[in-house]
């Protein structure tokens, strides 16, 4: 199987989440006489290896200290949102959304708004531990493969029209690369062979077990399947 297929840069926006870390949610005086909720905690972990995985399989992706900085120079317009969607909580361009990458990786600071009912759902899910992870959209600019295609380093991004979010659910990041136009595209350049090899592994992996067969017996068919490429 040709890994290099992996070499290419990526044209769709991109999410990754995490567990929280480093997160807490307090009130504080906003200076009227009303209060404001203060949230911290990190979107993205810098330095860190994490599995990902692709249409050619596993592999190992780690965000480079200094992923962030041009974006954040650059003064990117990027909103705090839950999930991903629905009405912006804070945002940089108000001022009420603030970003910084430090040694730890991309520091999340915001403003939320108490009076806001998707805030008090928030701040209720949160105390309850229904909410416990973060994540971040962003777009790659720069990246870098080892030369067995099996890490994948992310150099630059640029969160401009992306976001950080809080995530009820948050993917598991080997599950949220999924396949594409663009990794539909890469199947179509294989050879007839390299897509009847791919092909024979998905088979491998997915086919039912015959019964009364070992629990083991997929993932044993899905690592024969791999071998034989």
């Amino acid at each position: 199987m040709d890994f290099s297929a992996r070499n290419t840069q990526p044209s769709a926006i991109e999410r990754r989440s995490m567990p929280f870390r480093g997160v807490e949610l307090r009130s504080k005086p906003n200076g009227t006489g009303g209060e404001v909720l203060h949230f911290e905690g990190y979107a993205c972990v810098t330095e860190t290896g994490y599995e990902m995985q692709d249409w050619l399989g596993p592999f190992t992706e780690v965000v480079r200290a200094g992923a962030f900085t041009r974006t954040l120079a650059d003064n990117a317009d990027v909103p705090f949102l839950l999930n991903h969607s629905g009405m912006t909580l804070a945002r940089t361009k108000s001022g009420t959304l603030r970003l910084a990458e430090d040694s730890t990786g991309l520091h999340t600071d915001a403003d939320l708004d108490p009076a806001n009912p998707d805030v008090a759902a928030l701040r209720s899910a949160m105390s309850r531990g229904d909410l416990d992870e973060m994540s971040f959209a962003f777009w790659v600019r720069s990246q870098q493969w080892s030369p067995d295609y099996s890490q994948r380093d992310i150099l630059d991004v640029d969160l401009d029209h992306g976001d950080v979010s809080l995530v009820n659910y948050g993917a598991n990041p080997a599950t949220s690369a999924q396949m594409n136009a663009r990794d539909a595209e890469h199947v179509q350049r294989l050879t007839a062979d390299e897509r009847r090899a791919l092909f024979d592994r998905l088979a491998a992996e997915f086919a039912p077990a015959p019964p009364g067969a070992p629990a083991g017996l997929r993932l044993w068919q899905a690592q024969a399947a791999a071998l034989a490429l």
